[in-house]
């Protein structure tokens, strides 16, 4: 079997002036970054404004299993199919972060025959917004210093400062640390931590923002700790936001690539859903649904996450009305979620399928919360039998919802045509019905337990000491009306990463919560949940290697 890497090589891609000209645009309406990428420009972002809207498709999944469900596979080969069937779709993704790229989950860019291309180039570094985004927040703190250093006239106290450096690498070493040593001439000792990239509140703002005076505003928006007397400090207040705004200047254009059949394929933004809001940039989205009649986006890990706040989030944020929902399951995690060890996962085991339909289940009812219509895509392995194929097709039906399998990353978009027909079916007949699932103007005690109640099954709530003093402050200063944004383990429904299946009868544990009043929402962090991730016993870093001819080895 061919590598991801080694089917990118074998892709006859097409110059990405061709692939622009597919969507109506023209060379002078692109940035190139070499021959097969390219940033939309402003003047391109501006045209599009009074352009029809078309069909908005979400993809998302069940609970993520070691065994990978195939999610972005799954979003690239149903844009792939739509077009083969007649239609004008873009598929619009996020960008993959390089701690799992050199991590554990490896690169994020699809697979087989339903990848989005040059994939090694997009895994690493691509057009340098991540980098982009990482120096801006940087920036940020260090001016943060810089103010107390001299003079401090906004009183900022450097034991309450909430702002944290970043870095695009899973590094645990740098959670918690104490900068500042040396003496009066290196600044002042305080303690400090760093946070992957994707949870930068900068990666945040950059995916929610419409446009560049949005983007400014956002960032003045910035709680960056609080001063002596307790009152918040923002970044407008230290009059930075335009110097950080000038280092995304570029990094806010969305980036046009194309898949392994020539769809043009938007990639921009990446926050993780398990620590922000999972989903790609509004602007990207935004003009892709000016430029195309179907829009294939997903959100990250399972519906409990990426889902729940691609509704309640971006599509308020981004005034998206999504028409369907697809959700990707297959046979190999719902074994997981049935008890089977992955490695008997190549066993036929229908009766660990049909323990663990409780999963899928679950989010099913889920979906039907926000007013929504889906078909469930069973992605197949070659390990799958047509008995365990069915077991979940008769589920899915007999659940009331649609079902298709497919098999997008052996056959491209051959592999799933019925899926195509189906979502066209529901999209095209139906009115978008689509509504969030909490009042923002609620307290914010109701609303997170409205989520982890309604979405993920728990009996109660429980705040720590430090997040009760959270609340206070959250509801002392006015940002009680903010949306939320839960952190919590994407391993399971509930903030406990070992309850596969379908937990009962649990707590969620909200153990602080951090105001992130620019890019406009309020995150609870649940459980054990790192904003900084570490690296595996074996990352994958293991296995990437470039030749002598520049080409890189080991991505997948």
């Amino acid at each position: 079997m061919l590598s991801d890497l080694e089917i990118g090589h074998l892709t006859k891609l097409k110059p990405i002036d061709e692939i622009a000209a597919k969507i109506g645009l023209s060379p002078q309406d692109l940035d190139h970054y070499g021959e097969y990428k390219a940033k939309l420009r402003y003047s391109a972002l501006f045209a599009t404004e009074n352009n029809p809207v078309g069909k908005l498709i979400l993809v998302s999944a069940i609970t993520p299993t070691p065994a990978g469900e195939g999610k972005t596979t799954v979003s690239i080969g149903l844009s792939q199919a739509l077009n083969r069937i007649g239609k004008k779709s873009i598929v619009a993704l996020r960008e993959p972060s390089l701690g799992p790229v050199f991590g554990m989950k490896g690169g994020a860019a699809g697979g087989g025959w339903s990848q989005v291309l040059p994939m090694e180039d997009i895994n690493l570094h691509f057009t340098g917004d991540f980098h982009a985004i990482t120096s801006a927040n940087n920036t940020l703190a260090a001016l943060v210093d810089n103010h107390i250093y001299f003079n401090n006239e906004m009183q900022i106290d450097p034991r309450r400062i909430t702002w944290k450096r970043v870095v695009d690498v899973n590094d645990r070493m740098l959670r918690h640390i104490v900068i500042g040593l040396g003496g009066s001439k290196q600044g002042f000792p305080r303690e400090d931590g760093f946070d992957i990239t994707p949870a930068s509140e900068i990666m945040a703002i950059l995916c929610l923002s419409n446009n560049m005076d949005e983007l400014k505003e956002r960032i003045g928006n910035i709680t960056v700790g609080f001063s002596y007397s307790g009152e918040p400090v923002k970044v407008h207040q230290l009059g930075f936001e335009g110097a950080i705004a000038a280092l995304l200047k570029d990094a806010l254009k969305p980036n046009l690539v194309q898949t392994t059949e020539n769809t043009p394929a938007f990639v921009h933004g990446g926050p993780f859903a398990n620590i922000a809001q999972g989903a790609n940039s509004i602007l990207a989205t935004k003009t892709a649904l000016r430029l195309s009649d179907y829009v294939v986006t997903e959100s990250g890990f399972g519906f409990d996450l990426g889902a729940e706040k691609f509704f309640d989030l971006v599509c308020k944020y981004g005034g998206f009305c999504t028409n369907a929902v697809v959700l990707v399951a297959t046979v190999r995690a719902l074994k997981i979620h049935g008890g089977v060890k992955v490695k008997d996962l190549s066993e036929p085991n229908p009766k660990a399928v049909t323990d663990g339909l409780v999963n899928l289940a679950k989010h099913l009812e889920n979906i039907t919360k926000f007013g929504m219509k889906s078909v469930v895509a069973i992605n197949r392995f070659p390990t799958d039998t047509e008995e365990e194929l069915q077991i979940v097709k008769d589920f899915v039906i007999k659940s009331g919802f649609d079902a298709s399998v497919v098999d997008y990353f052996a056959k491209g978009s051959e592999g799933g045509i019925e899926l195509a027909e189906k979502v066209v079916n529901i999209v095209d007949q139906d009115v978008c019905k689509y509504h969030g699932l909490y009042d923002w103007d609620n307290p914010v005690e109701d609303k997170i337990f409205t989520i982890a109640k309604e979405i993920y099954g728990a009996e109660k709530v429980d705040y720590s000491a430090d997040a009760k003093a959270d609340l206070k402050k959250i509801n002392k200063y006015g940002f009680d009306k903010l949306p939320i944004c839960i952190a919590k383990t994407q391993k399971s429904l509930s903030d406990n990463p070992d309850l596969i299946g379908r937990p009962k009868d649990f707590l969620v544990t909200v153990r602080e919560i951090v105001i992130a009043s620019g890019a406009g929402f309020l995150i609870p962090i649940t459980g054990e949940i790192m904003r900084m991730p570490g690296l595996p016993k074996k990352p994958s870093a293991n296995t990437i290697d470039v030749e002598h001819d520049g080409n890189i080895s080991g991505l997948f």
